[in-house]
């Protein structure tokens, strides 16, 4: 005869191994691929061409840092410089600021349209910055408008199936209000022309000036994920105090705010070599607060010296420090190293 009190027991037996089922499957979320800049190891960086191939490499997020040309239309590009990305210099001598630097500011998407990108090399030196990537001055790539590159991604994801989100970044926007621009609720607007406002659509928002990301949500009332970008140093330009955002009571005062910080790797991984190195508590402070850590950036031709290894940092990063994501100049490393892992 079967007591009366079996399946309680039962239950009281299955109960805590359930738990750590549930626990387990949390944990073993896969951490997100975010393509900087597009696959920039291989392509040069922010060309359709670079995200196309990072959206072939399986990626779950392309990455678009935005500036302003002269008439006001937001373009893919990561410096508001364009003179160690293009032939500026050589179709626009004349046009170069005080400084001598070539500014997108002060050319019209007409202009822009003009020029050919080629792979990041030194202003002065005219040296390529990675010497094994993609050959400078080969191929032909263009400048593009965050609409267009939208509307690419869009359709890459009709054709594939797939739902690749975005991962834009508003660069500088204190510079282009001093320069008579007003940069953000530009870029909002076409976000909101493709569909990203909310929480649950493929897209977060990222800056690294506290005072703009606030205004993006609390002024401008941007209602879908926001990041605050994370700088490994001191005060930033715009006042923004990245040292105090680093520690507990900062990542608490922001996540009243923002969904997610996007630190340096420096920032989560401590030291001068593999033999010193510490994993920092920034991941498990931001996680406290249910803050999502997306660090910058893996480079496989150069990479941190705290590490032996492409496969060492993430292995840091995502066993041990548990961070949500990264951003990586080589996808298919990180997509791989994933896929080895499930």
């Amino acid at each position: 005869m079967i007591p009366a009190t079996l399946p309680l027991m039962i239950l009281r037996f299955l109960f805590p191994i359930a738990l750590s089922l549930a626990s387990f499957c949390a944990k073993a979320e896969s951490p997100l691929v975010i393509a900087h800049r597009g696959a920039s190891g291989y392509v040069p960086e922010h060309t359709l061409e670079a995200k196309a191939m990072a959206h072939a490499m399986g990626v779950d997020f392309l990455e678009q840092d935005i500036v302003l040309s002269k008439d006001d239309v937001p373009v893919v590009l990561h410096d508001t410089q364009i003179d160690t990305v293009t032939d500026v210099a050589s179709q626009f001598p004349d046009r170069k600021r005080e400084d001598g630097r070539y500014y997108a500011l002060d050319f019209t998407l007409a202009e822009l349209k003009q020029l050919r990108v080629t792979e990041r090399f030194d202003s002065k030196t005219g040296k390529p910055v990675y010497p094994t990537r993609f050959p400078g001055g080969k191929g032909r790539f263009e400048i593009v408008s965050l609409e267009e590159e939208l509307e690419f991604i869009e359709a890459l994801n009709q054709s594939t199936g797939r739902n690749v989100g975005i991962y834009p970044e508003i660069k500088k926007p204190k510079w282009h209000r001093d320069q008579g621009h007003d940069i953000s609720p530009l870029v909002l607007s076409i976000l909101e022309k493709f569909g990203y406002r909310s929480k649950e659509d493929a897209c977060f928002l990222q800056c690294f000036e506290i005072a703009e990301v606030k205004r993006i949500r609390e002024d401008l009332g941007w209602n879908g994920r926001l990041v605050m970008l994370l700088s490994g140093g001191g005060k930033g330009k715009d006042g923004t105090d990245f040292p105090h955002l680093r520690t507990r009571a900062g990542l608490q005062e922001i996540s009243a705010i923002v969904d997610g910080i996007g630190p340096s790797i420096g920032s989560v991984i401590s030291g001068k070599s593999p033999g010193d190195r510490q994993i920092t508590d920034l991941v498990k402070h931001a996680h406290a607060v249910n803050l999502v850590v997306h660090p910058y950036t893996l480079r496989a031709d150069d990479l941190q010296k705290t590490v032996n290894s492409a496969d060492d940092l993430m292995d840091l990063l995502f066993r041990e420090a548990g961070v949500d994501g990264l951003f990586t100049d080589f996808p298919d490393v990180t997509v791989e190293w994933i896929d080895e892992q499930e």
